[in-house]
């Protein structure tokens, strides 16, 4: 009968002799790579076509009575008990009838194991020690170990407390309680995918201790009294508890809790006095602890009163009385921080009376009047209540148009809850305080505030005595609505003006989330009356530049950030343009300076011609005014070389010869008639004739 590994290579030779027919390449048929020692190995050579058939292992070839031929295109080899010696290369080659050879190998592995052999699955540790959990492994050919657990490999580092040793055992250093569980011990063939587990329990045990809340227990006998003795054990396993009582158990009077670590004793009498011894047991070891319960008489406490409510500043005044047998020592206690009240000091208990002075939030609270003897203690307590203490650790954070108030710990509530919270607000110094009360179950937020304000707050808390300290001042800007963005930032600081024109840099801090479509800008004189001027700069503007201003004149100026969520609060600035100064340079100035330079330069020469030569238009107004006696000019110079009656122009000996002579009229000295004067220089203008002065009278 054909084993399966045989059914299994003829259906696959078939196959391929279907799907490739006589042309499919050399091919060796083999279910796995991987044999177990004392498996069937089974292997097919299937050629693609009539040839004969060779097999070697490791370049030798292989004994013929493990190989049988199936046909003229295959050939089968057959080990019935792998062994170790069977692992190797194989190669099957054929030689074909047309004269060609052609050959293809395949590598298989032969192992034996992994085994554990008889390895321990279930260790115990005591808590502390160091422990080793063992894994004995074996097989071919070399095997490598890992531990692992919750899926996770434990490595062989050095120094690390939980770790693989080299003789693959797992070693645990100071063993802890976490440490219980179950690993898994895995062994794996080298360089191959054949593993096997071991799943390893680890126990810890620790033995048991006994700790007491309580070694001396006092109550006070009565029928209503009534004491709790609690032993609290531990230990692994977990330890069972028994108590020894100095009196005979009563399930009427004394009761266990499930696990007997409680024991309550009723009704408490005389006779329960004594010591109670708790033990804990278990398999390692046992312990016990001893508790003393004192039953005596009760002292009592009387206070003059049982709550006191005092504002900041005021004193407190509480008398204590106390009684019993033996007579208890009396001791007022602060309760805030357990310190026992001496005669000194600002909180201090002087001859039984609880004395404050100038009372401080922090001195609200409880405060216990108590009676100490060696038959038990009592006490009574007394509520002092004060306004709170001011809020400290306060965060501030500006949200849209409101401001959250969060606080990491309460203030001091001055003895008695705090039921609210006060939260003021204001812009400025000047303004008044606005504000609300918050419960202290809701958020402690401001609403309805301006976005992008900048505000001074304060916090203070309420209780039933009164309003508290504020906190220190916050200052806080709110933040717009959501998606709008900020205001743009005007650098005024580097804002220019120039003449009529204004200039001022623009920029945006935050766009909301949203890139910006443009800037809306506006401006109008500060007069009644005017209108806006509005117009729209791009996204990228850096600057905000208005022409043509009106001089002497104030402007208010407002720039908005626009998005596709919405506009900004506008940016506000307002500016001066100054009065128009004289300019000296326009049209009519240039024709005036060159009118009036053309005048001076006109007189200059008409006054130097009238003075050196006798021409010009002032000598002829000269003339008109004053006749031939102009002042500050010699007519005529007589006697000197000159003995024709001529006259001749001052600064000028002789004519020029070179010039044609000119004739012009002249006054006589003698006759008064105008005669002929020679010059070289023609007249500027023609003198009209000079009138003959009057006679003497």
């Amino acid at each position: 009968m054909l084993n399966q590994s045989t059914i299994v290579l003829r259906i696959t030779s078939l196959v391929l002799l279907l799907v490739c027919g006589t042309d499919a390449k050399l091919e060796i048929v083999s279910g796995i790579q991987d044999y177990q020692v004392g498996e069937e190995i089974l292997m097919l050579c299937k050629a693609g076509g009539d040839g004969e058939i060779t097999w070697y292992k490791d370049g030798e070839e292989v004994d013929s009575d493990i190989v049988t031929k199936v046909d003229y295109t295959s050939s089968k080899l057959n080990i019935k008990k792998a062994k170790m010696q069977h692992a190797g290369k194989y190669t099957c080659q054929c030689e074909y009838d047309n004269g060609s050879n052609s050959d293809t190998s395949i590598i298989l592995y032969v192992y034996n194991g992994p085994s554990f052999g008889s390895t321990n699955t279930y260790h115990e540790f005591l808590e502390g020690t160091d422990g080793v959990v063992p894994c004995q492994v074996k097989g071919q050919p070399a095997v490598d170990v890992h531990w692992l657990r919750d899926m996770q490999d434990i490595p062989s580092i050095g120094g690390r407390r939980v770790r693989k040793k080299p003789d693959n055992s797992l070693s645990i250093e100071k063993v802890r309680r976490d440490d219980a569980g179950v690993y898994v011990c895995q062994a794996q063939i080298r360089g191959r995918p054949i593993y096997q587990q071991l799943s390893v329990s680890v126990v810890v045990n620790a033995p048991p201790t006994v700790r007491l809340r309580e070694e001396v227990k006092k109550v006070i006998a009565g029928p209503e009294a009534n004491v709790t003795l609690l032993c609290l054990v531990d230990g692994l396993p977990k330890p069972n508890i028994t108590w020894t009582m100095p009196v005979t158990f009563d399930p009427s009077q004394h009761q266990f809790n499930s696990d007997r670590s409680q024991l309550l004793i009723q009704s408490i009498t005389r006779t329960d006095y004594g010591e109670y011894i708790c033990t804990a047991t278990n398999k390692i070891a046992e312990s016990s602890a001893t508790i003393m319960l004192h039953v005596f008489e009760a002292p009592e406490v009387f206070v003059s009163v049982n709550q006191q409510c005092v504002t900041v500043g005021e004193r407190v005044s509480v008398s204590c009385n106390v009684t019993g047998h033996p007579q208890p020592e009396l001791h007022w206690l602060n309760k805030q921080n357990g310190q026992t009240l001496d005669s000194t000091g600002r909180v201090r208990s002087v001859d039984g009376v609880l004395e404050i002075d100038d009372v401080v939030p922090s001195d609200g609270g409880l405060y216990s009047c108590m009676a100490v003897s060696s038959s038990g203690n009592a006490s009574r307590d007394v509520a002092v209540h004060t306004p709170p203490g001011p809020p400290h650790y306060l965060t501030i954070s500006p949200g849209p148009t409101s401001v959250l108030f969060s606080l990491k710990t309460l203030p001091i509530s001055g003895g008695t809850p705090i039921t609210s919270f006060v939260l003021q607000c204001r812009t400025s110094p000047a303004e008044e305080w606005q504000g609300t009360i918050v419960s202290t179950s809701d958020p402690l937020v401001i609403t309805s505030l301006k976005p992008y304000t900048t505000y001074t707050v304060r916090m203070a808390a309420l209780n039933v005595v009164g309003q508290g300290q504020f906190s220190i001042e916050s200052s806080v800007r709110t933040e717009g609505i959501q998606g709008e963005p900020d205001s743009p930032v005007l650098s005024t600081s580097e804002m220019k003006i120039e003449s009529n024109t204004f200039s001022v840099p623009v920029r945006q801090i935050y766009n909301g989330g949203s890139p910006l479509l443009h800037f809306d800008v506006r401006y109008k004189q500060e007069t009644e009356g005017s209108e806006w001027k509005e117009s729209e700069l791009p996204s990228d503007a850096d600057a905000v530049s208005l022409k043509d201003l009106a001089y002497g004149s104030d402007y208010q100026l407002e720039v908005k950030a626009v998005n596709a969520n919405g506009s900004s609060l506008p940016a506000v600035f307002n500016f001066t343009i100054a009065e128009q100064p004289v300019s000296s340079m326009t049209k009519g100035s240039v024709v005036g300076i060159v009118l009036f330079i053309f005048v001076v330069v006109f007189l200059v020469v008409d006054a130097t011609c009238c003075y050196r030569n006798r021409c010009g238009l002032l000598m002829s107004i000269a003339v008109k005014l004053f006749g031939q006696k102009v002042p500050g000019l010699k007519m005529m110079e007589e006697g000197e070389g000159n003995t024709n009656g001529e006259v001749k122009l001052k600064g000028m000996s002789k004519p020029r010869g070179s010039l044609q002579q000119t004739g012009t009229q002249t006054l006589g000295k003698e006759s008064g008639q105008l005669t002929e004067v020679t010059s070289d220089k023609a007249p500027l203008t023609k003198h009209e004739k000079i009138q003959p002065p009057a006679a003497d009278a």
